[in-house]
């Protein structure tokens, strides 16, 4: 299977490495080696970057020649020029072969068929940044027309870099807020935590490492104990103990219609 990646910036340079370390590692539906891998983007820096670490994989600064013989077209652009670029690769495409996929926040399968004719087999995927360590959440919807066999191939390409959802599009949207957007919130809470620390004596670094281990260890707990939050918690608070004043703190704060608040603020 061969897939061609057209943008390699930070969303689609994640995707890349993801894919690229998953291949590399024998974990991929991929036959042969790296050559089932083309990137194309104009930054022909940013391509040699890419072709030094990973040789095998094809580069190219051009849209039209990537796209030819690929089973699957990833598009990480820009919202804004996912028209220039698919109107470019529009005229050598095989609707009837390939999988186009688009990973442009709020461009749909409705607007790939609007661009590139109603007969396609579309998919919108959102992932996010931590797909570079197979560590993403990313969210599939397929287009009206897209096969079951379709939507198999890109979910197994997408499983590579971490959890998948395959949803209804209208889902997408609110899972990019809470995985894609939400990453970054995860880290501001994990950034105040680190404030705490330093103010309460311990070094910057020392208080990164305690902020990052608590994080760590309270998805691993929830993960492997299938547990609700609340019956984690109820099992680190005693009556009369810190921790309970700590998250009547939280509460006192608006912590928990803050968080709700700022995933919804996108949609």
């Amino acid at each position: 299977m061969k897939v061609t990646v057209i943008g390699a910036g930070n969303m689609g340079g994640a995707l890349i490495h993801g894919w690229a370390k998953a291949i590399f590692n024998q974990k991929s539906p991929f036959k042969g080696d790296l050559e089932g891998l083309c990137i194309a983007d104009k930054n022909e820096a940013l391509l040699a970057s890419f072709k030094e670490k990973y040789a095998s994989i094809t580069t190219t600064t051009d849209n039209v020649a990537a796209v030819k013989g690929a089973d699957i077209v990833v598009v990480v652009v820009k919202p804004w020029l996912m028209p220039v670029v698919l109107q470019e690769i529009k005229p050598v495409l095989d609707l009837g072969k390939q999988i186009i996929v688009s990973d442009a926040a709020n461009f749909t399968t409705d607007k790939l068929a609007e661009q590139l004719g109603e007969a396609g087999q579309y998919c919108y995927v959102i992932p996010n940044i931590a797909a570079e360590y197979g560590a993403s959440m990313s969210f599939i919807a397929k287009g009206k027309d897209t096969s079951d066999a379709s939507l198999a191939k890109v979910k197994a390409l997408y499983d590579l870099c971490g959890d998948t959802l395959v949803v209804a599009e209208n889902l997408v949207a609110p899972g990019m807020m809470m995985a894609s957007c939400g990453i970054a919130y995860v880290m501001r809470y994990i950034r105040a935590q680190m404030q705490a620390g330093c103010e309460m004596g311990f070094y910057p670094e020392q208080a990164k490492q305690i902020a990052l281990q608590t994080m760590q260890g309270a998805v691993s707990l929830l993960k492997e104990t299938g547990w609700h939050p609340e019956a984690a918690i109820d099992k680190v608070t005693t009556p009369g103990g810190v921790t309970i004043k700590g998250l009547n703190e939280l509460d006192h704060s608006g912590f928990t219609s803050a968080v709700i608040k700022s995933l919804k603020a996108g949609l």
